[in-house]
């Protein structure tokens, strides 16, 4: 493997703050109280909706999606949230998914910080990788976007994220790597004097500077929490990974929901994003094989329909047995379910038509007074639920993205 250069791990800095999974932080075996955790799924090509939404405000049986869900007392559906200034975004709008910043096909665009980043500053210090973000292939962008506004890459290989959770590490390399890194950050904090030096020389613009300390700052935070994370040993966990060589693509969700399923259950993370991005080329589920995107643009063709639903209530079978699958772990008073709450949305709400308006949201968990099917009076900003949902984690922050600034409506404690 190269060494990387300075300009290499700078570069990562900027991109991944998750390249050492790591924030400052000290380690118990197992928390005394639950600790709250969130997991967030961005279908990117939505559910069609009159499959979707309950025909019966209330009734949750009267949707063909979701009337099997085992945890129907625990979710939420929502209708009439939007993300504003989507009108012509086209898949672009799935990088605001959890942003809320309008406008992002535009050439100028600069996205910030997505939810699940907030989040893990707050509630994700005290595991050894404070996020997760994962994605069904490797696209080098998913959900998740750092306090710069730059995408981190997620992880999509089911045996690699296996074996950064639970795998032997290879502790004399592991020591080596982090000596490295640290002999890299001298270097770079020497670049940086240098620099400053010569700007204060020639009164030159100083915001760049901040930046690149910032980043330095941040990567000795990371090596730091890697440092102390090498000598804790990681949990022992069988690989319960299935190898479906059929229905390779069903396989694969399933395999990184019971991944997540299982970093909760060893509270080795707090906070997931997963992007289930659609991908070219054919897709096989049980009863349907053809391109995702290609049925996505069904016009209102039933044979099209079929076959999209085939898709699309594969995936639900999915997170309805994740889902179940939280419910069934006790932990304290309750489950692990109770103390996890699960976001299951998209950026589309028509992905035939390509708009973001009344996108399916689902919220499962997290010790909610769930509502079964909630329909607020008015459209309303998906970034209103995003700033309740940092309310509810104890981060105060009187906006986030395109959030109204109403009073609280849609999450009942």
């Amino acid at each position: 493997m190269l060494t990387p250069t300075r300009r290499d791990l700078l570069k990562f800095g900027v991109a991944l703050p998750l390249a050492m999974h790591s924030l400052n932080t000290r380690a118990d075996s197992r928390p005394q109280t639950p600790p709250k955790r969130m997991m967030i799924i961005c279908n990117s090509l939505g559910f069609y909706k009159p499959y979707f939404f309950p025909k019966t405000r209330g009734d949750l049986s009267s949707s063909d999606y979701l009337k099997d869900i085992a945890t129907g007392d625990k979710l939420t559906v929502f209708e009439h949230l939007y993300h504003p200034g989507m009108e012509t975004s086209n898949h672009d709008s799935e990088k605001s998914f959890l942003t809320g910043v309008p406008k992002p096909e535009a050439p100028n665009f600069i996205n910030s910080t997505s939810l699940d980043q907030v989040l893990a500053r707050k509630i994700g210090s005290e595991t050894r990788f404070p996020f997760l973000p994962l994605s069904i292939y490797d696209r080098g962008w998913g959900c998740s976007w750092n306090d710069r506004g730059v995408a981190i890459p997620p992880l999509h290989d089911v045996d690699q994220i296996y074996n950064k959770l639970f795998g032997e590490e290879d502790l004399s390399a592991k020591s080596k790597q982090i000596a490295n890194d640290q002999n890299i950050i001298t270097c770079l904090r020497r670049d940086l004097q240098q620099i400053e030096a010569r700007n204060v020389s020639k009164g030159s613009d100083t915001s760049k500077i901040e930046t690149y300390r910032n980043v330095i700052t941040e990567l000795e935070k990371q090596i730091s929490h890697e440092s102390f994370w090498l000598k804790t040993a990681k949990p022992e966990v069988p690989n319960t990974l299935n190898t479906d060589p059929e229905f390779t693509f069903s396989t694969k969700i399933r395999n990184l929901l019971e991944l997540s399923k299982l970093a909760f259950q060893t509270d080795s993370t707090r906070v997931i994003t997963l992007s289930l991005d659609w991908i070219y080329g054919a897709i096989k589920v049980p009863g349907a094989t053809g391109g995702w995107h290609t049925l996505s643009h069904h016009g209102g063709k039933q044979t099209l329909l079929e076959s999209l639903s085939r898709i699309e209530g594969d995936i639900i079978k999915h997170l309805n047995q994740f889902l179940t699958d939280l419910d069934s772990i006790p932990e304290a008073d309750g489950t692990l379910l109770d103390h996890t709450t699960v976001v299951i949305g998209s950026n589309f709400g028509d992905a035939s038509n390509h708009t973001c308006s009344n996108l399916p949201t689902i919220v499962a968990g997290g010790g909610y007074r769930h509502q079964v099917h909630a329909v607020p009076e008015k459209p309303t900003p998906l970034c209103n639920l995003w700033l309740e949902l940092l309310h509810d984690h104890n981060i105060d922050v009187g906006q986030f993205g395109s959030s109204d600034g109403g009073p609280r409506q849609l999450l009942v404690p």
